[in-house]
């Protein structure tokens, strides 16, 4: 699905990164590794490597990373790319210095998974940072997927993300404008954790 999804020359959610990413990634360390959930076309862990990161971006689809490689060529900076599905990823254990998950939408199952090794894999200190739509995003119909299984909300973050201390966290409702799938008012959940040191 995601390969046919990016397979046209556009960027279907725009070259731009994530407005909550761009205001929050300043408590990300300076030159710190960041590994970047279900990067897509690659506008995120470009502009993280434009601050300064060095980025790490993983996804299903390697037609999205085919592209998220061009755009990181055009915008000057390196971003390491890996094809693999989060089903079958190993984020490893004290690695990054912070995960970014931004619209990354599983089933529950393996959101579960994912979660708890995004608490493995960081290092001490190092900050978890994500946004999602909340299962109200399904009276907008302006973008996500249509299952409100895959959504998520605090209550449930709280709880796949034991072990780290919850810094901000907040259900809300806001633009959105990231290219043609993600344009107009929508039902998000934001939210930052650190690992203890």
């Amino acid at each position: 699905m995601w390969d046919v999804r990016y397979s046209s020359e556009e960027y279907i959610y725009g070259t731009e990164p994530n407005d909550f990413l761009r205001e929050m990634a300043v408590q990300l360390p300076k030159g710190g590794t960041v590994l970047s959930l279900a990067e897509g076309e690659g506008r995120n862990a470009v502009w993280l490597a434009k601050q300064g990161l060095q980025v790490t971006g993983i996804d299903a689809s390697a037609v999205g990373l085919v592209k998220a490689q061009r755009l990181a060529e055009e915008q000057g900076v390196r971003i390491e790319t890996v094809h693999v599905n989060l089903a079958e990823a190993d984020l490893g254990e004290a690695r990054w210095d912070g995960i970014v998950s931004i619209f990354c939408h599983l089933p529950p199952t393996l959101r579960k998974r994912v979660h708890r090794q995004v608490v493995q894999a960081l290092k001490p200190g190092g900050l978890f940072l994500l946004e999602a739509y909340t299962v109200r995003q399904l009276e907008f119909g302006t973008g996500g997927p249509p299952d409100p299984e895959l959504m998520m909300d605090l209550v449930s973050l709280g709880e796949e993300l034991a072990g780290l201390n919850i810094e901000h966290g907040v259900e809300l409702v806001r633009e959105v404008r990231e290219g043609r799938l993600h344009s107009g008012k929508g039902a998000v959940v934001q939210f930052i954790a650190r690992k203890p040191v």
